[in-house]
């Protein structure tokens, strides 16, 4: 589960940017893409922020839909997995979202 990690991470980076002060809230983008079980992060989420300025904080998790852009006529279409076929028959598809983990914001006291 490299879930586990991706939080310690998450709650070291967001530990650090708080300087000590309290944080009450937390808001994540994870693409639908990106490998990373958002319910995953959530559990892992209440375990590794115990005993730092995170713990009993709100986690949010911002769900980004994958999206793919046509390379051969342009248009952008939704994509369920990082490979597919554009209606216009190509299969040359650039991944242009989905693919994001990124900590959006936090709030602090």
């Amino acid at each position: 589960m490299h879930e586990l990690g991706i939080t310690r991470n998450i709650v070291s980076i967001c530990s650090e940017q708080a300087r000590g002060r309290k944080v009450t809230r937390v808001r994540l983008e994870v693409g639908l893409l990106s490998g990373v079980v958002p319910d995953s992060i959530r559990f892992c989420f209440d375990v590794c922020s115990q005993g730092t300025p995170l713990e009993g904080a709100e986690l949010e998790v911002l769900e980004i839909p994958g999206e793919g852009e046509c390379r051969s006529c342009g248009k952008r279409i939704p994509l369920r997995q990082v490979f597919g076929h554009c209606p216009c028959g190509a299969g040359d598809l650039i991944c242009v979202a989905g693919k994001e983990l990124n900590i959006k914001d936090m709030e602090v006291q």
